[in-house]
């Protein structure tokens, strides 16, 4: 019996391209346990999606490739499955909340068809119980006069409906693992509470785990047990919530919080985004890939690839400085972080 629900060993996945090879995902390794709830955070081109996507089986090969590394799925390998049997799991066991559902719903198909189609295929429901279903799906993701809108296309719902449709159809079969990638961009702030009470509350019957996809660090701190931090397809940071928000390790992250406002800011003061922007995948920098960006970068960072090193528990970062007293309590007061 495999000791993890999800275990991602040194995932490694790279486009090849006429422009060069993209280094999407670089080295990702985590755990994932029944009932547990992971943020992955970071900036876009991270590799945030990506790493879900090659979970799920979703990346073209080629271009796409798998370079090293494995993904075990209740023991079984992700990476090395058929796509007969990988096809039983995606959205049966693994389901993917996409971040564009105006282009992951068929536009010529009715929203009822869409959504009666994995409980029939998966759950062996009758075309009548899985229309029954659908509508019980639709009422629950906040869409009125469900049974109705069941008959309509994709381009008769606005673009938060969609998304709506969507987090129904990946509800609808009760997975073991849940996979959001920002699944509450298009919605407002009250629907957003909804779906994730709704997200919850799955997994509090189920006891499913969630991957939780977000920029926003306010969802992640509010759902997530544990946290991990990407930049430039590599977890530069991962621990527990509480871990990660008050003792963070890696300047990225600090980055990331302090470019966010603080409860009880003055309603002028500045926020501190991070310099410049994220580096090509194509021509990642030598050493640490953060360092034309990172304030603290010393020489060693330009010519270094620091080493993931855990210094606590479960938490643990990718930076040559992490767990340095002088260099911590430098970094979080510029950071605008008690170290108190």
């Amino acid at each position: 019996m495999a000791d993890h629900l999800l275990e991602v060993d040194d995932l490694t996945m790279y486009f090849y391209t006429r422009d060069g090879v993209v280094k999407a995902v670089d080295g990702v390794s985590y755990t994932l346990d029944k009932g547990e709830t992971l943020g992955v955070v970071g900036e876009s081109g991270s590799g945030k999606s990506v790493t879900a996507m090659t979970l799920m089986g979703l990346i073209p090969m080629p271009p796409g490739k798998v370079e090293k590394g494995d993904a075990l799925f209740n023991g079984r390998s992700l990476i090395t499955m058929k796509e007969p049997e990988l096809r039983k799991i995606r959205g049966n066991e693994i389901a993917m909340i996409f971040q564009d559902p105006m282009t992951s719903l068929n536009p010529v198909y009715r929203i009822g068809r869409q959504l009666a189609e994995p409980l029939m295929l998966h759950k062996g429901m009758t075309k009548k119980q899985a229309w029954t279903r659908s509508a019980e799906l639709l009422g629950l993701v906040g869409i009125p006069h469900a049974a109705d809108r069941l008959k309509d296309y994709p381009h008769q719902f606005s673009g938060g409906m969609r998304q709506r449709v969507m987090i129904a159809m990946a509800l609808s079969c009760d997975p073991d693992i849940l996979i959001a990638d920002e699944p509450t961009t298009a919605l407002d702030v009250t629907i957003q509470a909804q779906i994730l009470e709704l997200m919850q509350e799955l997994q509090q019957r189920t006891r499913s785990a969630i991957i939780m996809i977000t920029h926003d660090l306010g969802v992640v701190a509010d759902t997530a047990d544990s946290v991990m931090v990407m930049y430039a397809g590599r977890a530069v940071e991962f621990g527990r919530i509480d871990e990660v928000f008050y003792r963070p390790l890696h300047p990225y992250t600090w980055g990331l919080m302090d470019s966010i406002p603080a409860h009880g800011m003055a309603e002028k003061a500045e926020l501190c985004p991070i310099k410049g922007s994220p580096p090509s995948l194509i021509q990642v920098p030598p050493g640490c890939s953060f360092h034309p960006r990172c304030p603290h970068a010393k020489d060693v960072c330009s010519t270094d690839v620091p080493a993931y090193r855990v210094l606590e528990g479960s938490h643990g970062a990718a930076c040559h400085f992490a767990g340095d007293a002088g260099f911590e309590h430098q970094a979080l007061t510029c950071a605008g972080v008690s170290t108190g």
